[in-house]
C-alpha cells in the first residue's frame, strides 16, 4: 500500500478535493471561531448557527475581508479590529419597557414579594445598551424600594456596557419610549425621568445610582449569587441547545430559593432540566420562580 495515500486517509489531510465551497466554508468558519477562543478566550460555538451566521458576516462585510480566514487574520493580530468584532456578535435589540405587559406582570407578582426583603438583588444579564436595566429602576422607584435593591447589569460588549453606564440615548425614540411605560403601568409622567439636549435623552442619575455595570460573559464566566430576581430576556434565543442549558443551570445557582427568573416571550423552561426547579409564575410573561421556602434577611 502507498503510505503517504494511507497517512492522507487516516489524517484527512490532503483528501479536500471533492469539498464543496460551502464545506469549505464552514471549516473556515471553524477556524475563526476556534482561533477567537484560542486568543481572546472568547466562545461563540454554541451560539444558533444561522444568528451566528447572519453576525459573521456582518463582521465580515464590515471588516473588508472577502474570506473569514482574511477575517481571523485580521483579528489575530489586531485588537481594536476584534473590539469592533464584538459589536456585531453581541445581542443589542432592546428598548424602553420593551414588552410593557411584562413589566406590569413583574408590578403583580414579583414586587409584592421582593418587597418582603430588607435589600433586593437583581441581575440583567445580557444588559445590552441598559434601557431594560433603566426600566426596571424605574418600576422599583415608583413602587418604593429603589434604595433598598442593587441592579447588577452585565454584558461582554464593553461599548454596549458604556452606553448603558452613561444612560444617554436618542431621543427620537422617546415617543415609543414613553409609550411602552404607560402601557406598562407606569404611574408618573415618563418625563420625570430624563432630560433632553441636542437630540439626545440622559436618563437622571438616581437611577444610575443603584446600578452596578459589569463585563461578564454567560458562556464562560460563573454565577452571580443570593439573587432575587434575574432578568434575561431574548438572549437564550440566539444560544443552541448546550448552552441554553448550561445558561439556565447557572441561572438556577446564581438564585435563591423562591427567586424569580424572567425570560423573553419567545423563551421558555418547557423541555429544559432547570423546568423541575421552577414554578411558573405567568407563562405567558416567561415568569418563573425557582423552587423552596423564602427567607426574607
Amino acid at each position: 500500500m502507498n503510505t503517504s495515500i494511507e497517512a492522507k486517509r487516516m489524517t484527512g489531510f490532503g483528501m479536500g478535493e471533492d469539498q464543496t465551497p460551502q464545506q469549505v466554508r464552514g471549516l473556515e468558519i471553524d477556524l475563526l471561531l476556534a482561533g477567537i477562543q484560542k486568543r481572546y478566550g472568547y466562545d461563540f460555538t454554541h451560539y444558533s448557527r444561522a444568528s451566528l451566521l447572519r453576525r459573521l458576516e456582518k463582521a465580515r462585510e464590515h471588516a473588508k475581508t472577502t474570506r473569514f480566514t482574511e477575517l481571523l487574520d485580521k483579528l489575530l493580530h489586531d485588537k481594536k479590529c476584534f473590539d469592533e468584532f464584538l459589536k456585531y456578535m453581541s445581542i443589542t435589540v432592546t428598548e424602553m419597557f420593551r414588552d410593557p405587559l411584562f413589566y406590569k406582570a413583574v408590578r403583580q407578582h414579583v414586587v409584592p414579594v421582593l418587597k418582603t426583603f430588607p435589600f433586593v438583588k437583581i441581575w440583567h444579564a445580557g444588559s445590552a445598551t441598559g434601557e431594560e436595566v433603566y426600566s426596571m429602576a424605574i418600576l422599583l422607584h415608583e413602587e418604593g424600594f429603589l434604595d433598598r435593591a442593587r441592579i447588577y447589569a452585565t454584558d461582554f460588549n464593553k461599548y454596549s456596557l458604556d452606553t448603558a453606564e452613561n444612560g444617554v440615548y436618542p431621543a427620537k425614540h422617546i415617543e415609543t419610549y414613553a409609550a411602552n411605560y404607560r402601557e406598562s403601568g407606569g404611574t408618573r409622567d415618563f418625563s420625570e425621568y430624563y432630560s433632553d439636549g441636542y437630540e439626545l435623552t440622559k436618563f437622571r442619575d438616581f437611577l444610575k445610582e443603584r446600578i452596578t455595570f459589569s463585563y461578564h460573559n454567560l458562556v464562560t464566566d460563573g454565577v452571580f449569587g443570593e439573587m432575587n430576581l434575574i432578568c434575561c430576556r431574548n438572549v437564550l434565543i440566539y444560544f443552541d441547545k448546550t448552552l441554553q442549558e448550561r445558561t439556565l443551570s447557572k441561572f438556577t445557582d446564581s438564585l435563591r430559593h423562591g427567586g424569580f427568573l424572567c425570560l423573553g416571550n419567545k423563551e421558555s423552561l418547557n423541555f429544559t432540566a432547570a423546568k423541575k426547579q421552577f414554578e411558573t409564575v405567568d407563562s405567558k410573561q416567561r415568569i418563573y420562580k425557582k423552587c423552596g421556602a423564602i427567607h426574607a434577611i
